[in-house]
């Protein structure tokens, strides 16, 4: 699927980040340099490297239109570069002079955000050169940014460990712990997922810490519901913190580097793995699709930028079970159920459950005392990942047709102690409570809400109850 092409080594150190336009790869370093290549040949250009920081650079990105080049360092500021001929046309300096680890155009290259140690946020017009608006977030460093497709708000993430979501006023809408040990990368899809029952479409996104995670959250932005973050999944695989993570153009595929020295892609829709690369040496430090040919780059703390190119067409780890979705998991035959646990890097009990005859039906109803007592798993830990993966197939099942008045309106997720607001409607107490907490509006109907209480909706619960009762028979 993924096939080493070139390597760049002409940085004399670490390398921090790599930024694809439509004909150009630039690359920046603790060297203090940025460089450019053409994606023709990989070539450098004439004009680099762009020389100027005093200090590391430690992020570039291209304008939409790839005739503008950003790149921020520690010496505190942003500088915005002529990719025709390299001239550097403006030096920003962050308000308060910190470090600049971070920097993103926005959709229609009006703005410039560039974020800094000291949790400062800089939005800069990009025409003017002039600061448009400036803040901070509630603590740690500023160590990521991304902006959502239609430019309406953008997405911060922290050493603190949270995610803030801000408008183009930048006005601070929502606030979430994301990684306990801080955030380290955060990328939004720009293919949005659609809600057809509802009419919504929801904003995918990805983000990463020192934690080893990376997950995969869903941004529903509308005026008369505010703003809504909602967890969708965590991608295992990685052994050690992740420090950058991508989205493919189109959305279906994510890329993660890592201190474990690998690269991992992921196939968005299901969270399977597609492939790990491992050629680098030290830390893995950015990743980057290409926006308009099957490109990867990856770079490391081992001074090189690594060129992949993709074959998209060829088949990988996680087909078989994405075809055999089509067919109700109750329905899948053994060969299925061996399909889905390689995808699921569980391979090694193919034979076990092939032995005990477990189709689809048989998968669903494992308990931890089957796998104990029936399949002789003995590992508390492998009994506890393979029951983790059984749970998550029934829960994506249940989400597909549970009935919707049965989903809090505020998570989209099944109720499981639902309450009476005085706007009428029901909600899970403790998404309500979290709103209420910040606003004292309804989140159905942006009304002003008579009162702050919440009554139990008893009649509700007993009837999700009983709608999980059937699910399971």
């Amino acid at each position: 699927m993924a096939t080493l092409i070139h390597t760049l080594a002409d940085h004399s150190d670490d390398v921090n980040c790599c930024a694809f336009s439509s004909s150009c790869l630039a690359t920046c370093s603790l060297d203090k340099t940025i460089r450019v290549y053409s994606l023709s040949n990989f070539a450098e250009l004439p004009y680099s490297p762009l020389e100027g920081h005093t200090y590391a650079v430690h992020c570039c990105c291209f304008s939409p239109s790839g005739l503008v080049l950003a790149s921020c360092s520690t010496d505190g500021t942003s500088a915005l570069w002529d990719t025709r001929d390299g001239r550097r046309l403006a030096v920003l300096e962050q308000p308060g002079a910190s470090p600049v680890r971070v920097c993103r155009f926005s959709p229609e290259a009006t703005y410039l955000l560039a974020g800094a140690a000291d949790g400062s946020v800089a939005l800069w017009n990009v025409q003017s050169l002039k600061l448009y608006r400036s803040g901070k977030v509630k603590g740690g460093s500023l160590m990521a940014c991304t902006f959502s497709p239609n430019g309406n708000f953008f997405v911060t993430g922290s050493s603190s460990g949270d995610l803030t979501i801000w408008d183009d006023k930048m006005r601070c809408l929502y606030n979430e712990k994301a990684h306990d040990l801080g955030v380290t990368c955060c990328d939004i899809s720009s293919h949005p997922v659609s809600d057809s029952k509802n009419g919504f479409e929801y904003f995918q996104m990805a983000s990463c810490g020192q934690d080893n995670q990376i997950k995969l959250w869903l941004i529903l932005f509308a005026d008369f519901l505010g703003v809504q973050l909602k967890y969708k999944c965590t991608l295992n695989g990685h052994s050690a913190p992740v420090l950058a993570c991508a989205f493919s153009c189109d959305g279906q595929m994510i890329v993660s580097g890592s201190v474990d020295k690998c690269v991992i892609i992921y196939e968005t829709s299901t969270g399977n793995t597609l492939h790990t690369l491992s050629q680098h040496t030290r830390y893995v430090t950015t990743c980057a699709f290409a926006p308009q040919s099957p490109l990867l780059a990856t770079g490391s703390m081992d001074k090189t930028v690594h060129i992949w190119q993709l074959d998209l067409k060829q088949p990988c780890a996680g087909d078989t079970v994405e075809n055999e979705s089509k067919v109700a998991v109750e329905n899948w035959s053994e060969d299925d159920v061996s399909a889905w646990l390689c995808a699921q890097d569980l391979a090694d009990f193919v034979g076990l459950f092939k032995i005990n005859n477990i189709d689809g039906k048989e998968l669903l109803n494992l308990t931890k005392e089957s796998l104990a007592t029936e399949l002789k798993i003995e590992s508390l830990g492998l009994r506890s990942k393979v029951l983790q993966k059984i749970e998550e197939l029934r829960m994506t099942m249940i989400s597909v047709s549970v009935p919707d008045e049965f989903l809090c309106p505020i998570t989209r997720e099944l109720m499981n102690d639902p309450v009476i607001a005085t706007d009428g409607y029901s909600y899970e107490r403790e998404a309500m409570e979290n709103w209420i907490s910040n606003r004292r509006s309804s989140p159905m109907t942006n009304l002003p809400l008579q009162s702050l209480m919440l009554t139990p909706n008893r009649t509700l619960k007993m009837a999700i109850n009983r709608w999980l009762e059937t699910q399971q028979k």
